[in-house]
């Protein structure tokens, strides 16, 4: 089996335009979520959103091409052409035939469905654009890398929900694991705050209607009442350890371990005894052939509803053992809410980049501790502390669940 490492990372989120940035607001607590500005919210209870801030598509793009593209595809597109930048890889030192591409959206094009949905039922079928369907579907972002890139090995799209990316990140890491690929770009996008996704969640009653930016998006806290929606794009770069070290890459870390189930147990609530996630967090740590005290930090899906937090939790305690105790976890989506099919990719990132600097993301915005989450938590405050290994957790609608392992690289 070949051993597969991290050469690049690119990520926009709503702390961040590309990866650095992103992660510099991590490192200053920033919080990405404001009052939603797509639509206008007077009729929702849903006032608060994360969003991409002042990026400026016209820098990146013709304006045809704009016109032609979904707003998911667009950000993905950025975000792997800063990862493939950021690898180094080119032409001259890559076959183009085998770097891949695997990069999910848990909705796809759902701004250009409502769009076009609302033009046939208003104007007629024959208003209705011609690229609806290319802008669409969920392949595209992946489609659309690739073309952009010229990228010729396999190309696909896995759709999970919120696990969507992280199962991208894990089936690329399997599929260069078994030498049929030489580089992957993995990753997810997601582009979904449009007045029709949001009423949909919100019915639902899996969005917080707080409208304290400060109080929206609290993991683990006892108070947290629902999600908050981001946007987003995360891309890495897996590359097989040779074909790495060949060219000179700078290797950010070793990807070690995955992890897949599915609870079987119902389309949007997690299973109560966390077993699906408990036993993807199992499947990935005997992939990477570790212990639970080997595992220094945690990146918990976390996504501020009572019981996502609460089986995870369970799930997390189960796993570890006595262990937990000493397991740093925190989640991100108290910085950048709930990127959806782009969350475990953006999470992965920020996993990586613990562990190239030796910092644990803080859960901001936490004030008041839930009995019954008792985890290890690391609030408020990034902590300074090396790691060697990493976990992140992406648990999807349908309890499909996904776990990915990163470990400092070391010959």
């Amino acid at each position: 089996m070949k051993r597969v490492v991290v050469t690049g990372i690119g990520l926009i989120s709503p702390i961040g335009n590309t990866a650095k940035e992103s992660w510099e607001g991590i490192l200053n607590n920033k919080c990405g979520i404001d009052n939603i500005t797509f639509f206008d919210t007077t009729d929702f209870k849903t006032k608060l959103d994360a969003e991409i801030k002042n990026f400026n598509f016209e820098d990146h793009f013709d304006v045809k091409t704009i016109k032609r593209t979904d707003r998911c595809s667009l950000i993905a597109i950025c975000s792997a052409r800063e990862a493939l930048t950021d690898s180094g890889i080119n032409k001259e030192n890559t076959d183009f035939d085998k770097l891949g591409v695997f990069v999910s959206t848990g909705i796809g094009g759902f701004n250009t469905v409502e769009e076009q949905c609302f033009t046939c039922n208003t104007k007629g079928n024959k208003r209705v654009s011609p690229l609806f369907i290319p802008m669409g579907i969920v392949n595209m972002p992946a489609g659309n890398i690739a073309i952009d890139l010229g990228a010729k090995g396999e190309s696909v799209s896995i759709v999970t929900a919120c696990a969507s990316s992280t199962h991208s990140i894990g089936e690329a890491y399997k599929t260069i694991k078994l030498g049929l690929e030489d580089v992957i770009l993995a990753g997810g996008t997601e582009a979904a705050i449009c007045k029709t996704s949001v009423a949909g969640f919100e019915n639902m009653k899996a969005l917080t209607s707080e409208t304290d930016t400060s109080r929206a998006s609290i993991p683990f806290d006892k108070e947290r009442s629902g999600f908050v929606m981001g946007e987003g794009a995360g891309v890495i770069v897996l590359e097989e350890l040779e074909h790495a070290v060949k060219r000179g890459a700078h290797i950010y870390a070793e990807v070690i371990g995955y992890g897949a189930t599915s609870d079987g147990y119902h389309i949007t609530s997690p299973a109560p005894d966390g077993n699906g996630a408990r036993r993807a967090m199992e499947r990935a740590m005997q992939d990477a052939c570790i212990k639970p005290e080997e595992i220094d930090y945690i990146n918990a899906h976390g996504t501020s509803t009572h019981l996502n937090d609460l089986t995870e939790t369970i799930a997390i305690k189960n796993t570890l053992g006595d262990a937990y105790k000493n397991v740093y976890v925190s989640s991100t989506k108290g910085n950048i809410g709930h990127l959806l099919g782009a969350a475990g990719a953006t999470e992965a990132i920020f996993c990586i980049k613990s562990i190239e600097e030796g910092v644990i993301p803080a859960t901001i915005n936490y004030k008041v501790p839930d009995e019954e989450c008792d985890l290890n938590l690391v609030t408020n405050t990034c902590l300074k502390k090396d790691v060697n290994i990493a976990m992140s957790n992406s648990l999807g609608f349908g309890g499909q669940n996904a776990s990915i392992i990163f470990k400092k690289y070391s010959k």
